[in-house]
């Protein structure tokens, strides 16, 4: 497996000392931590272990006063910034680094009249959709409550709820807060350093530390939402009744499908368990009644193993998506397509299907179109916006056989070549992506060029670059 730790100078830094920490200590309310610490280990464990970090120091950052000590001292010791929340997202391993991590930040308030959320660094999913819906109100979340809001957001943010109806996430923050470079600490909007804002929304974590974010809501309480899950010897005719479900749908619904192939052990619900089965996710915005009529056909499709999908309260959003229960070892890939079209489905089934072996944990494909596909009043750097489908492929390994299954999912995107789009969505680029093609795949040539200016303002040293990096001009 090709490592994802990079190395920016002749020589790694000398190891920072037991001083260097009290000092950093001194001014922060978080733990500092080195390595060999106790609490070192699980402060860099992410919910994808796929990358292991190695930081020369950990700043647990309790508030934005943290965030801007630990990159004030990155500096003074000449160190790398890297960052991490939940770790659902890993690129490259932090490595001889300040490792910044966020989850300490959980302050959150919701304004009813604005009908606008605040969130801090640490906020995921699962709180946010909680304190937003005591207010009638709901965000646009992604599938797993576990992410982190402002992560998932910076990277386009693909909601399971209502993404084609309201677009990506970016496209609703109203300002940002963020610790640049220089350890200084910006408020940024469309009105306020607007190039900054711009390359934030779409950019991911290349320009600073997102300290929290601003973003809009919508006055919506209830979905017609959840799952279908299908004996995997149907998945010729639920995936064919899928793909004309989705040609014809309106932007109400917001639907993936998915072909899941689990391991034979306890862990793993019985419904699932050891075999191939077939799942269609759907959330609608209109009544019940409706509802069932739009899915009736997928309904018809084949026998069900189960079927959840009803009328339910916003805040049950994680029932449309059931997610894993704790960090794994996955490997990823993701693509987008221009379309789902018969042949498609065939090529996938040819690799994926009942009787294939190619041991690809999950096929996940989520429709895109609708507001998706919208440019915004407010642009970001979300721009690739014309594809129909996102694909992607999971498969969890053991922690000895990563480097033997590095490969996995590759024949499936090698099958599906014929349908790819030229161009790739900011959110889904995998840790094999964090390459500067890899990167370059997410946007058009003219706002890859606008990002590295802006990179080049607010952090000319690449100071932030364990991530899908836009690296700044002159840089090697």
């Amino acid at each position: 497996m090709t490592s994802h730790t990079r190395s920016f100078s002749p020589s790694p830094p000398p190891p920072l000392s037991a001083r260097d920490r009290d000092d950093l200590a001194a001014e922060v309310g978080g733990p500092v931590l080195l390595p060999g610490d106790d609490g070192y280990a699980e402060e860099t464990t992410g919910f994808n272990v796929i990358v292991t970090h190695r930081p020369a120091v950990i700043v647990g950052a309790k508030d934005v006063y943290d965030v801007q000590a630990a990159v004030r001292f990155a500096n003074a010791h000449g160190l790398p910034v890297g960052v991490v929340s939940t770790g659902h997202g890993p690129s490259y391993a932090i490595d001889d680094a300040v490792l910044v991590t966020t989850h300490r930040m959980t302050g959150m308030t919701v304004d009813t009249t604005t009908r606008t959320a605040r969130v801090e660094a640490g906020v995921r999913w699962e709180q946010a959709v909680a304190e937003t819906t005591r207010a009638g109100l709901a965000p646009l979340p992604g599938s797993s409550p576990t992410v982190g809001v402002v992560g998932y957001t910076l990277g386009g943010g693909l909601s399971v709820t209502m993404g084609r109806a309201y677009g990506w996430a970016a496209d609703h923050v109203r300002s940002i807060e963020v610790v640049t470079a220089d350890g200084e600490l910006h408020q940024v909007s469309d009105d306020s350093e607007a190039q900054l804002f711009w390359a934030l929304r779409g950019g991911k974590s290349n320009f600073g530390v997102v300290t929290s974010m601003e973003f809009t809501l919508f006055p919506v309480a209830r979905l017609y939402a959840g799952s279908m899950i299908y004996e995997g010897e149907h998945a010729a005719a639920v995936l064919h009744a899928y793909q004309r479900f989705a040609a014809r749908t309106p932007d109400e619904v917001t639907s993936s499908v998915a072909l899941l192939r689990t391991p034979d052990v306890p862990a793993v619900p019985a419904l699932v368990r050891g075999k191939l089965t077939v799942h269609v996710r759907i959330s609608y915005l209109g009544s019940e009644k409706d509802g069932r009529e739009l899915i009736a056909p997928l309904r018809e499709a084949a026998p069900t193993l189960a079927d959840d999908i009803r009328e339910r309260p916003y805040g049950e959003f994680a029932a449309i998506s059931p997610n894993p229960p704790g960090p794994m070892v996955s490997v990823d890939r993701f693509a987008n397509l221009d379309a789902l079209t018969p042949e498609t489905v065939e090529a996938i089934l040819a690799v994926a299907g009942p009787g294939t072996d190619r041991r690809i944990g999950l096929v996940d494909l989520r429709q895109l179109g609708g507001a998706l596909s919208e440019r915004t009043e407010a642009p970001n750097a979300v721009v690739n916006r014309t594809a129909g489908f996102v694909v992607f492929t999971t498969t969890q390994v053991a922690p000895a056989e990563a480097e033997a299954r590095a490969g996995a999912g590759l024949e499936l995107m090698e099958r599906l070549e014929p349908w790819l789009s030229r161009r790739r969505i900011p959110n889904f680029l995998a840790p094999s992506d964090a390459t500067v093609e890899g990167t370059r795949g997410a946007y058009d040539e003219a706002t890859y060029e606008r990002l590295r200016s802006v990179k080049t303002t607010y952090d000319p040293r690449n100071v932030f670059r364990f991530n899908h990096n836009i690296p700044p001009h002159g840089a090697t």
